[in-house]
């Protein structure tokens, strides 16, 4: 089961009240990951405990240390994503290599007081939505029953969830956060493509790629993509941040429950239904809408040319390394060969037809909710049928980033027979804070609306 972290708004209050500090955070970390074992499939290379205290101690020493905005509080990173002199494996130990730069947007967090702790396991090349497709220890979800992580941000959301940190820094390309965060009952945020620099992570799909955030609640979302968000001008993609929500209902649209795939689950179909019943209680305006564009799109992503785009980075590595690469992995990679310039154009042209059909959505509507998976599996039921369960895994998903979306997974509580279940909030591009304000308001959380130049206030207010 989740067993949340001290928030960063808890730690960062014990760090400058000086109740706690840096170094008492560094070693309860450093125990808590100790004590799990080498088996636990969360971290691929956690920062060593004297290393992970130095780093503490060094930041206590800074100038005005207790004001930084993340003073000591301790994250992990994706590792798919750059920090200098820490290896990069993308679940791949032959493609691994020692990173001579930070990406920026960890540099940000670093400059800003956040405490390093390790780099987390993931679907290797973060090809993969179900988190067993890994040389390392596969990790389990931390509700039991041999229920699967969920990938690519496998790790992530595990670090998240059994409250080793209170948030990570992922990725997600086609549900790549989401769907962890679903399984381990926490936050999984994706904001609009291009609000965190993706510079210094190795894409998967470097025109869909999107960096992401995980974390226990809203206000810890806030907290770090106040600091980790900005236009950053050596990454093409970069754009700034959207407006911020008003205030008042949010009107949501909502899908016919015929249109919802569960795949055969009805234990998940009646708790998904049960709970967007309650959403007229929780200050939205329910609308119906239809999902079939976001799903016509999503389908272009693995049954269209997108997955040929994976070969931009790792075609050098499958043809020198073919025997280093999981064989799923390696099955999908050599997939993009069959694709054409005509397929790649006509699948543009269908894209595009279908991004201004679900722009019309939103002439009527904030956001939509969806269930954010339809249905869970075991490890062993991923192992034996790998690509036909990773699809259906992404069925909500699969469409955000071809759409241009922002997105979150939001836990909603356990469905009758224990498994967790999450619904999914999205909305168009730069609709980034009313999609965190809908997140806060189905988790019953405060969440003031405010200016922009106004939230760093808010927040030390919060304190």
């Amino acid at each position: 089961m989740v067993n949340p972290s001290p928030t960063v708004a808890e730690i960062l209050a014990s760090h400058e009240s000086g109740s706690g500090s840096p170094t008492h955070t560094a070693a309860r970390v450093a125990d808590a990951i100790a004590a799990r074992g080498d088996d636990d499939g969360t971290w691929i290379t956690p920062v060593p405990r004297e290393q992970l205290l130095a780093a503490a101690a060094e930041i206590e020493r800074r100038p005005g240390a207790r004001t930084l905005p993340l003073y000591g509080v301790p994250f992990g990173v994706k590792d798919s994503i750059d920090v200098a002199g820490r290896p990069t494996t993308l679940a791949c130990p032959d493609y691994a290599y020692t990173a001579t730069s930070t990406a920026p947007a960890v540099e940000r967090l670093l400059a800003a007081g956040a405490l390093f702790v390790g780099k987390t396991n993931l679907d290797q090349f973060a090809t993969g939505l179900n988190g067993t497709r890994t040389p390392y220890p596969i990790p389990r979800s931390v509700f039991g029953g041999e229920l699967i992580c969920g990938g690519s941000s496998s790790g992530s959301a595990r670090a998240v969830a059994l409250g080793e940190v209170p948030f990570c820094v992922a990725t997600d390309t086609a549900g790549s956060g989401r769907v962890p965060a679903a399984l381990n009952g926490i936050l999984g945020w994706k904001p609009s493509r291009g609000l965190i620099s993706a510079r210094g992570l190795v894409p998967a799909c470097k025109s869909l790629d999107c960096v992401t955030l995980m974390a226990g609640t809203v206000e810890d979302l806030d907290r770090v993509f106040e600091v980790i968000a900005g236009v950053d001008p050596l990454d093409p993609w970069s754009r700034a941040r959207g407006p911020r929500f008003g205030g008042g209902r949010l009107r949501v649209g909502l899908p016919d429950p015929g249109e919802l795939e569960f795949f055969g689950d009805e234990v998940f179909r009646t708790a998904h239904l049960d709970a967007r019943n309650r959403l007229e209680s929780r200050g939205f305006d329910c609308v119906p809408t239809t999902l079939e564009p976001f799903l016509a799109a999503g389908e272009l992503l693995y049954q269209g040319p997108w997955v040929a785009e994976r070969l931009v980075e790792f075609e050098d590595f499958l043809a020198e390394r073919p025997d280093s690469i999981l064989p799923v992995i390696r099955e999908i990679l050599t997939g993009g060969f069959r694709f054409t310039a005509v397929d790649v154009f006509r699948a543009q042209q269908r894209l595009q037809e279908l991004r201004a059909t679900v722009a019309r959505v939103w002439d009527y509507v904030d956001v939509v909710v969806t269930p954010t998976i339809g249905t869970t599996f075991t490890v062993a039921q991923v192992l034996a049928d790998p690509i036909a369960t990773n699809t259906v895994l992404g069925h909500y998903t699969h469409f955000g980033n071809l759409l241009d979306l922002t997105a979150i997974s939001v836990p909603m509580g356990l469905a009758a027979d224990g498994r967790p279940l999450s619904v999914m909030v999205f909305g168009p591009a730069l609709a980034d804070d009313v999609v965190l304000a809908a997140a806060a308001r189905l988790l019953d959380e405060p969440r003031p609306v405010v200016a922009h130049a106004d939230l760093r206030l808010v927040q030390k207010e919060r304190q």
